[in-house]
């Protein structure tokens, strides 16, 4: 069993003890949150795809921790023009662990 979700502007394919890093949510660690935006479940053959989104289907995850990815190094350069930039960027993120799929 599987289910497709939307959160923080991204989709992401789950499965029940699965673990992923999603954009930040406002969650305490250890706390349960819940995905309503589902977009597909699938269980064997049974698929269900939701217009926009399947009604009734929610998927449940446990906050595992918070933390920040690795640094991104972006760099411009123009040649012989004396233009030389950099910066760094480290994304926070969110990881957690998919417990249970609800299907309608």
């Amino acid at each position: 069993m599987y289910a497709v979700i939307k959160t923080g502007g991204k989709q992401y394919k789950v499965a029940p003890g699965e673990q992923l890093k999603i954009e930040t949510l406002d969650a305490e660690v250890g706390a349960t949150v819940a995905f309503d935006e589902v977009l597909m479940i699938a269980d064997g053959e049974a698929i269900q795809v939701g217009a926009p989104t399947v009604a009734g289907g929610k998927v449940n995850a446990e906050v595992l921790a918070h933390g920040r990815g690795d640094k991104i190094r972006i760099i411009k350069h123009r040649r012989r023009k004396h233009y030389h930039k950099e910066q760094g960027h480290r994304q926070n993120f969110t990881e957690v662990k998919i417990t249970d799929i609800v299907g309608a």
